[in-house]
């Protein structure tokens, strides 16, 4: 710990001490029982220590940090439909780019323009290529 935390933590336990002085004799003792029983239960689960420092991680002003019931199913609906969209707008590029490529061979390759011109050799490249 820090100095920071060292002073920290010395005003609390002097706030505490202060708060326990004002507090009845009869109502120590119980509260000196209740943390003997709840140390002794302690001792025979075997709990460690840093099991008990842990004890209210992730849990937040409404209890648990875990989502359960339909919002889970929510995310998870929502999740596989982000990745059916995403996979079916790869898939439209991949046709693009195929596209285009079958165009960049037509339009290098050594033909004349009369013969794109020509009705029968749209037909054919309409039957070939199935567009």
């Amino acid at each position: 710990m820090n100095d920071e935390q060292d002073q920290f933590a010395r005003k609390v336990a002097g706030q505490l001490d202060r708060g326990a002085a004002a507090l009845r004799p009869g109502t120590l003792y119980r509260l000196q029982q209740a943390r003997g029983r709840a140390l002794a239960g302690v001792a025979r689960s075997g709990v460690a220590a840093s099991e008990l420092v842990a004890a209210g991680a992730g849990s937040g002003p409404r209890g648990s940090y875990r989502t359960t019931g339909p919002v889970r199913w929510l995310g998870i609906a929502l999740l596989l439909g982000m990745l059916g969209f995403g996979y079916q707008q790869w898939q439209a590029m991949q046709q693009v780019q195929e596209f285009e490529e079958l165009d960049l061979h037509l339009l290098a390759s050594d033909l004349p323009i009369d013969a794109y011109l020509d009705r029968g050799f749209q037909n054919w490249l309409r039957n070939t290529f199935d567009y």
